[in-house]
């Protein structure tokens, strides 16, 4: 049976810090970020937005043309969640209409929990192919000021739509995982912002990907060869073509450097410009890919690497359907970019110090965004989100 990805839209803030502001700031060269990192801008959540807003605003494309009646379930990924037992996804239930017997749980492991969100709906859609699943990731990416992962802020949110006989992405079911009890990178509950060790999460991160291709290898088929393109976690965009390299040498590719590249550019480019995302940076990439590619991806073989610090890496594959074009929103999320606002110094660090009240105290938020959703208000520890 063919499962997959049947439709897929991201959302991010209408604001975004260029990095050369930062670099200035700073006293650096701007290219330390533009080519060191391979980053341009970071997106920066208005103070009535949250992992809720984006995430609604997200699907919001994909629940107009299905209609709230189409979902079986809706599973949300998130690392940046709002609260230690009820799923951030029930509020997203009820801002898109979803049927009250929509099942909805929230799943968590740094920014690999999207991938396992999926791999779980084509397990769901394969049960019962009648059935559609809504998987969203969405995440803010927060650290501390000074750092370096200061840069690598971020936030977004991405929707994808899992059913049989799926128009864009059909999932192959083989796999290869790879767990390891590493301390990379986490956030502890009584903390905003992550910590991180860069360096080792680098290190990490390349280990994982060769143990999981080496999985990979044993159940599939499928060689290096075999893949024209390959999507990549995102910390950073730097981080795939160090990934991309390495899976070169790994199998002995007889590629060029530009050859390389080509596997992966196009799946860099919104990343570039919105900044990490966590758990939706892969399939934001994905997007990218589809939408920005200028050949025929039809039948071409999509090579998938997921890593959610901690860890827990997974590589897939997946083959893109033909006509899938007809299918995407590149009209609607080339707007959404090109109507961002800029922010200063500043106004970035206003926007990094709003208030998040966590004393119960009351807190009504100002309308910032130009999404159809936002928080309202926080009062007696209750969040409050509203469609505009």
């Amino acid at each position: 049976m063919s499962v997959g990805i049947d439709e897929i839209s991201f959302y991010t803030s209408n604001y975004f810090l260029d990095l050369r502001t930062l670099a200035e700031v700073q006293g650096t060269d701007p290219e330390k970020y533009y080519q060191g990192i391979g980053q341009i801008k970071m997106g920066m959540a208005a103070p009535d937005e949250d992992v809720v807003t984006m995430a609604a605003n997200a699907a919001l494309p994909l629940i107009e043309r299905v209609g709230g009646d189409a979902i079986s379930t809706l599973m949300f990924a998130t690392e940046t969640g709002i609260d230690q037992s009820k799923a951030a996804g029930v509020y997203v239930h009820r801002l898109l209409g979803l049927t009250s017997n929509c099942r909805v749980v929230e799943m968590k492991q740094a920014c690999y929990s999207a991938t396992a969100a999926i791999q779980m709906a084509c397990a769901l859609v394969a049960r019962q192919p009648e059935k559609k699943v809504l998987v969203i990731a969405s995440d803010i990416a927060r650290y501390e000021l000074d750092t370096p992962g200061e840069a690598t802020q971020g936030c977004g949110a991405v929707a994808m739509l899992i059913s049989a006989n799926p128009r864009i992405v059909e999932i192959a079911p083989e796999v290869g995982n790879y767990t390891e009890d590493v301390m990379d990178f986490w956030r502890p509950n009584y903390r905003s912002t992550a910590l991180v060790d860069g360096k080792y999460s680098t290190k990490i991160y390349l280990r994982s990907l060769k143990q999981a291709w080496e999985n990979f290898r044993q159940v599939s088929a499928a060689s290096f060869e075999d893949f024209g393109h390959f999507c990549y976690h995102l910390p950073f965009s730097k981080m795939a073509q160090k990934a991309h390299q390495q899976l070169a040498r790994i199998n002995k590719a007889g590629l060029s450097a530009e050859q390389l590249e080509e596997q992966i550019l196009d799946s860099l480019y919104y990343n570039k410009i919105i900044g990490n995302s966590y758990t939706a940076s892969m399939y934001i990439g994905l997007t990218s890919l589809l939408e920005n590619c200028r050949q025929n991806l039809a039948g071409s073989k999509i090579g998938f690497f997921s890593y959610g610090s901690g860890c827990v890496a997974e590589f897939f594959s997946g083959t893109v359907m033909e006509g899938y074009q007809q299918y995407l929103h590149t009209e609607r999320h080339s707007k959404m970019l090109e109507a961002r606002s800029e922010v200063s110094y500043d106004e970035y660090l206003a926007l990094y110090k709003h208030p998040d009240p966590r004393d119960g105290e009351r807190c009504d938020i100002p309308h910032v965004t130009t999404g159809r959703y936002r928080l309202v208000s926080i009062v007696d520890h209750k969040r409050e989100y509203i469609a505009l």
